[in-house]
């Protein structure tokens, strides 16, 4: 196969983006659909990749890891997806000392493939999510205080941070929405191999960045499959652990079922793309992970904007300042 420059790298994630805009209900707030802020939404579907290009150290350091999540390390290191700390310096403990504890199960690490000194983790993306829902719901409230009370640039630049934080947390969304992101079978099966799954080291990237473009999945032909995105119920869990977290991790252990469904459509020369054409089957997989992807980035944009309280005290401030403008206007 001969790899495309990029696919799911932008143009896949864009389309999920989008793909996630046409899911909202009609009555979301509607100045995200205003075309400005529509493109900028699917152009920031591309930045956290775009922070990947730089060599400085702290930033590669910082984002790399918010990419994936190989869940199979948490079982090496005794821990469950289900029973994880939802905060992510809690977790990172917990996965330290689990490490620690088995550490038969990881093959030590060779500094020249560490240099971003990331490889000691699994991944953080259902973290990431989490965080950034907790942004969106913070700038929605706000948001709400100013449309109360505050100027018309003030609204204007609550409504810039909601376009800002919705189309970086797209990204994020969308990348555990592929299910090489949600494994440590990455870069081709490693391991155990009983099943003779390929090793190739290209098939992330075939994926990624080749197949989208070479099959032309277009948001156009997507559009009309999208449904209207309903909130995540979001019950209170019976050890307290966050439920939007808990429902981000239900999400990346499905994806992560379908590692090996994938492998098996590479085995049978499924993801190859010749002069017929791209095989219905890879085709239709790969079709289903970005309106999954943008399924449940709709559902979390929507759960985010209803969940989101007022700011009582930035309200308060306003009204205060009001009140203080008003009686010092002759």
């Amino acid at each position: 196969m001969t790899v495309a420059a990029s696919a799911w790298d932008y143009e896949g994630h864009r389309t999920i983006n989008q793909l996630a805009l046409k899911a909202l209900p009609a009555d979301f707030p509607a100045f995200v659909r205003e075309p400005g802020n529509a493109e900028r939404l699917a152009f920031l579907s591309g930045e956290p990749d775009r922070w990947r290009n730089t060599a400085d150290l702290p930033i590669k350091h910082f984002n790399g890891v918010d990419h994936y999540c190989d869940l199979e390390q948490l079982t090496e290191a005794g821990l469950t997806p289900a029973t994880v700390s939802a905060l992510r310096y809690e977790f990172a403990l917990q996965f330290a000392a689990g490490r620690a504890a088995h550490a038969d199960n990881f093959p030590l690490l060779d500094p020249t493939k560490n240099q971003d000194r990331t490889r000691e983790w699994p991944g953080f993306a259902p973290w990431a999510i989490a965080e950034y829902y907790g942004k969106l719901k913070s700038a929605f409230s706000y948001w709400k205080a100013f449309r109360e009370a505050g100027t018309p640039d003030e609204i204007a630049n609550a409504q810039a941070d909601i376009v800002y934080v919705m189309g970086i947390m797209g990204h994020y969304v969308g990348d555990s929405a592929q299910p090489l992101h949600t494994t440590k079978h990455h870069n081709g099966w490693v391991g155990e191999n009983p099943q003779g799954y390929t090793k190739w080291s290209g098939l992330h990237s075939w994926i990624d960045s080749g197949f989208i473009a070479r099959a032309g999945i277009k948001f156009a032909a997507l559009a009309p499959r999208v449904a209207s995105a309903t909130p995540l119920a979001l019950a209170p869990t019976a050890d307290g652990r966050d439920p939007l977290f808990s429902a981000v991790m239900t999400y990346v252990v499905t994806q992560q079922k379908l590692v090996e469904p994938l492998y098996i459509l590479e085995k049978k020369g499924a993801l190859r793309i010749d002069g017929a054409g791209p095989n219905a089957e890879a085709k239709k997989f790969i079709e289903d992970r970005l309106l999954v992807g943008g399924d449940m980035l709709a559902r979390i944009w929507l759960t985010a904007w209803q969940q989101a309280g007022p700011d009582v005290y930035l309200r308060a401030q306003l009204l205060k300042r009001s009140v203080a403008r008003a009686k010092a206007t002759p």
